[in-house]
């Protein structure tokens, strides 16, 4: 232990003339290198991780690079909602189910009795971003909320929600987790 501190005070004693060097006279260390942290070596691991077993949760396959470029052709009519064409970012494929990510076009003009309809996403996490336009949610807990252009928000796991309202160009970025899921139709 001994050899590490000399070698570790012979480092600080190089950079500190390093910096008092430069310009001429004796100056300090920039706050940088006098705050660094000290960073583990990959290489160690220590004996409770060696013997540690490994999780019990089975391994997933290695993910890939997803790229996805705006074509009018990508939006389809095969999402969830009837009201709504969905672009794939393909990000389901490339991350093996462990989730999606989708632009979605609310077609409109809206029609309340086909587009608010409580329900809830049996998912680990639901993200939506307002790319274009405005839309008008109803959340259990937060009421009436209207997200426009630039406003995102998380729908948690379960949460009973639904669209009451949509300007006629809303395009929004959706992100869930997993890929595939269950939604459950509610009574109002």
């Amino acid at each position: 232990m001994a050899k590490k501190t000399a070698s570790r005070s012979a480092a600080k004693t190089a950079v500190k003339k390093k910096w008092s060097g430069l310009g001429g006279g004796a100056k300090k260390a920039p706050a940088k290198l006098s705050a660094r942290k000290t960073i583990k070596s990959k290489g160690r691991v220590s004996a409770a991780k060696k013997s540690a077993p490994k999780a019990a949760s089975k391994a997933r396959p290695k993910q890939r690079v997803a790229i996805s470029h705006h074509r009018e052709e990508d939006f389809k009519a095969d999402g969830l909602r009837a009201y709504a064409k969905y672009r794939d970012l393909g990000i389901s494929a490339a991350s093996h189910g462990l989730a999606q990510a989708h632009v979605i076009r609310l077609q409109g003009p809206c029609n309340p009795d086909e587009v608010s309809k409580l329900h809830f996403h049996d998912v680990d996490f639901q993200m939506v971003y307002v790319l274009k336009g405005w839309v008008k949610t109803y959340m259990e807990g937060e009421g009436e909320t209207l997200m426009k252009e630039g406003s995102a928000w998380t729908q948690p796991p379960r949460i009973r929600h639904m669209i009451l309202d949509y300007s006629d160009d809303v395009e929004l970025l959706e992100v869930i987790l997993p890929a595939e899921f269950k939604t459950v139709e509610l009574k109002a």
